[in-house]
């Protein structure tokens, strides 16, 4: 009982995502735009208005520096949120995150943007700091999910 979905098309030969009973198990997330292959590098590649909500000051200094990790984090919990919602479900349902990031120090901005999309209960977590990931050094952070979603019978 596995379906795959067209929000977040698989950039190679994997599942983005597999349901197992009452779970649903998530690959891990990267901000890449399925249809082009064009990865997330700051906020004016997210959907107009999304910036100024997730910590654009229109500062270039800032912005550039901060940008990648927070539209990246962005873009990447809301591709979970929609697959969660195309499963049947929401982001409520997901009890587990694994974060893995290209520099630890990014954390904290990611924290902030998790907050607005877990703003209640946070998912059990791991975070970890990895030297490289797919397909380039342009993505800053990755995120896999587990969500507790019971099968309708």
């Amino acid at each position: 009982n596995s379906v795959n979905n067209m929000i977040a098309k698989p950039l190679a030969r994997y599942s983005s995502w597999l349901r197992r009973g009452d779970f649903i198990f998530l690959s891990g997330m990267i901000a890449v735009e399925p249809a082009s292959g064009k990865i997330i590098k700051g906020f004016e590649d997210l959907p107009d208005g999304i910036g100024p909500t997730i910590g654009k000051t229109g500062e270039f200094s800032v912005d550039i520096k901060d940008g990648p990790v927070l539209a990246q984090s962005w873009y990447v919990l809301d591709s979970i949120s929609r697959i969660m919602t195309e499963a049947g479900g929401s982001i409520d349902d997901v009890f587990k995150l694994v974060q893995y990031f290209r520099n630890l120090s990014d954390f904290p901005r990611y924290n902030n943007i998790r907050r607005m999309f877990f703003p209640n209960t946070l998912p059990v977590s791991t975070v970890v700091e990895v030297s490289a990931m797919m397909p380039s050094d342009e993505i800053v952070i990755e995120i896999e999910a587990t969500a507790f979603l019971p099968e309708k019978k």
